[in-house]
């Protein structure tokens, strides 16, 4: 850092760089820098301009980019646009923003090269760098960052000597450990401060409890609670300030309570048939490695409450196609025949379904093909503008969602309709989402202070010894 740079306060407005994919990662990053300015270099809108077509979500992002780029600059003259633009507030945004302040420039004089001239890598990249050395050259009272998701584009910046930055504004949390569990282990003094109050109660075969004190405040309702020494296991179903009112839940770990011949194998797995089975829980988000049976819960609860209970139609499943390995390229047939492949998850588990059904000689008619016809495989790329009435919907690996596409997802929920997002947040497959940001994360929580919605982090593998100690080593 030069001597001009180091005497930059920290109050001080910056100005940011912007590269393209912040944009098109969230268009409306325009307006989340605060007081701080913005700097578009001309090679930015260019990028915007090659890649506005097409009914993808990185296209649909950058046209309502450009839309905001064109809302800011419509009424502006020359001048305004040489001083800097003020970014002004579009009111039909979100109520989460803070008021803009700063002002947007865009690149309008060619600078020369501050690169070495063998200096490898794309060209639109290092045109971005020579566009920040000028800058830093020309205004030495200033500090300059770059915004970019491109690791390796601010790695380059930082050899060169530029401050560069990933965009924050997405991220939900600073550390994925601050992430909502869903539940929490009460203090072994806990019945000793908050038991004194306590009364119980049932209602319909359901047993209640009402605890008052200061703990209770910090609770959310479907909180599910236990304690280690007495097996106790509960959720919370209301609170009002230092009151609430817990339920006992029902114990699926028992035979004679399984869930379409799938039974809970520890207590997390026994929270989560809980919030599933649930009638007036209509969000549930499930997070938890591979093997800790996320998909053969929801599966089972889905057909239960779906061919037994008629509560749902049928069930629907989607999922984001991003591959682990090289593309397969094109896939023929309908949209259910080009999703099949993404869907061996749903597969396997209808599987061991039905050979638990075969096994224990029930029901011959619930064969893996009868199950099968209950459950519509969905692309999400034909979910915009659709609403789903009394169906059961299951978003698979939900981790490799943006928050953005999240959004689209659970708002095509009709009435009757209940959405269950799976996914492991140590598993992302989509650039330049992390943990952090990750679209599940987002819903998880902000779902957490609604009244309807639940959350649970299986933290058991159930799979095999094998897969278990393949996630411990591996």
């Amino acid at each position: 850092m030069n001597a001009a740079r180091s005497r930059v306060r920290k109050t001080d407005k910056c100005l940011y760089v912007l590269d393209t994919n912040v944009l098109v990662h969230d268009p409306t990053a325009l307006f989340r820098f605060k007081e701080h300015d913005i700097y578009l270099p001309m090679v930015v809108l260019e990028e915007l301009d090659q890649g506005k077509k097409g009914l993808s979500d990185t296209a649909r992002n950058i046209r309502e980019a450009n839309r905001y780029l064109d809302g800011l600059i419509k009424n502006t003259v020359q001048k305004d646009i040489f001083d800097g633009i003020h970014l002004v507030f579009p009111g039909y945004l979100n109520k989460d923003f803070t008021l803009p302040t700063g002002k947007l420039f865009f690149q309008r004089e060619m600078f020369d090269s501050k690169l070495p001239a063998i200096l490898p890598g794309s060209k639109l990249d290092n045109s971005i760098l020579s566009t920040i050395l000028a800058l830093q050259e020309k205004y030495q009272n200033r500090h300059i960052a770059l915004v970019s998701k491109d690791i390796n584009l601010r790695i380059k910046a930082a050899v060169l000597g530029i401050h560069a930055e990933d965009y924050h504004n997405d991220q939900v949390l600073d550390d994925l450990n601050l992430m909502y569990t869903g539940s929490f282990k009460l203090p072994a003094n806990f019945w000793d401060k908050h038991g004194q109050e306590m009364s119980s109660w049932k209602e319909d075969g359901r047993t209640f409890y009402k605890i008052t004190g200061e703990a209770v405040s910090q609770w959310f309702v479907n909180l599910c609670l236990y304690s280690g020494d007495d097996n106790f296991e509960a959720i919370v179903r209301k609170i009002e300030g230092n009151v609430a009112q817990i339920e006992f839940v029902k114990d699926y770990r028992k035979h004679k309570n399984r869930v379409f011949t799938v039974n809970a194998r520890n207590r997390e797995q026994n929270f989560a048939l809980n919030l599933l089975m649930d009638p007036e829980i209509d969000f549930v988000t499930l997070v938890g490695a591979a093997g800790t049976g996320k998909t053969l819960l929801t599966l089972a609860a889905g057909l239960s409450q779906t061919i037994d209970l008629h509560r749902y139609r049928e069930i629907i499943m989607t999922r984001v196609t991003v591959p682990v390995g090289e593309d397969i390229g094109f896939l023929p047939g309908t949209e259910e025949e080009k999703m099949t492949p993404w869907m061996g998850a749903l597969m396997d588990n209808l599987e061991v379904i039905t050979q638990s059904l075969e096994n224990e000689h029930k029901d011959h008619t619930k064969t893996q093909d009868f199950l099968q016809s209950h459950i519509r495989i969905r692309s999400l790329n034909f979910m915009r503008g659709r609403t789903f009435l009394n169906k059961f919907i299951i978003i698979d690996e939900a981790q490799n969602l943006t928050s953005k596409q999240m959004q689209t997802l659970v708002t095509r929920a009709g009435p009757g309709s209940k959405i269950v997002c799976l996914g492991n947040i140590n598993q992302i497959d989509t650039p330049y989402l992390t943990g952090t940001t990750s679209g599940l994360t987002y819903v998880v929580q902000c779902f957490k202070n609604w009244a309807h919605s639940g959350h649970i982090t299986l933290a058991r593998g159930e799979r095999s010894r094998l897969a278990d100690y393949a996630i411990e080593v591996l």
